[in-house]
């Protein structure tokens, strides 16, 4: 398992190439250290284009760059690593591809799919949705703090070693207290960081105090 991976994570969102190219650029400039590249819209020529210059991007701003179902366009463009949904390809066929230093992620909505993530190896756990949210057309249903609250303490009660697990869909601000209090490493984000860029610096500090806080 990779270990120091950042706690803020960002899915870039936007229809066309110029949309996700300004909130990747938003995204970047407010401090971001994680670039997941999501984009269901593009075609096959533009997709590898806007990822190449995100590579770029977060070469640039020091960024981890992982790009989202695309396995060989990952592996291409030497990308960081790869998120996976439950539908996408296999982690292990991915773990092939890749190799073992790249970070591989993988979507749950279950403890059952928290499992399978584990025994699969995946690197982190992107689970969700909190709430319901706009940016994903084909939703999973929503889990609430207390579906976190319940699948990390089953985890604990049967005392499985899991990886970092990030909180997902529809995130705000005022939800990393209890998000954390819950056992989520942290979360992944699309809208609150391009509605408020400056959330990301406050974010950022909520967790350098948490770490402070439990390195005492």
């Amino acid at each position: 398992m990779k270990t120091n991976l950042s706690r803020i994570q960002y899915i870039s969102d936007g229809r066309t190439f110029s949309d996700q190219e300004r909130n990747i650029r938003k995204a970047l400039d407010s401090g971001i250290k994680w670039l997941q590249l999501r984009w269901k819209f593009g075609r096959e020529k533009e997709l590898h284009q806007l990822a190449e210059l995100s590579r770029t991007l977060c070469e640039l701003y020091q960024a981890t760059f992982i790009i989202n179902d695309h396995l060989y366009l990952a592996k291409d463009l030497d990308a960081d690593g790869i998120h996976l949904g439950l539908q996408d390809e296999s982690i292990l066929s991915a773990r092939a591809v890749l190799g073992n230093e790249k970070i591989i992620g993988g979507t749950a909505n279950s403890f059952q799919d928290v499992l399978q993530r584990i025994q699969e190896e995946c690197d982190y756990i992107g689970l969700g949705p909190l709430r319901f949210t706009s940016t994903k057309q084909k939703l999973s249903p929503v889990l609430g703090f207390s579906g976190y609250q319940e699948i990390i303490q089953r985890l604990k009660n049967e005392k499985v070693q899991y990886p970092p697990i990030y909180a997902i869909g529809g995130i705000k601000e005022q939800d990393l207290t209890e998000l954390l209090q819950a056992g989520i490493y942290g979360v992944a984000v699309s809208s609150l960081i391009q509605n408020d860029p400056s959330a990301t610096s406050r974010m950022n500090q909520f967790y350098i105090e948490d770490y402070v806080e439990n390195s005492r």
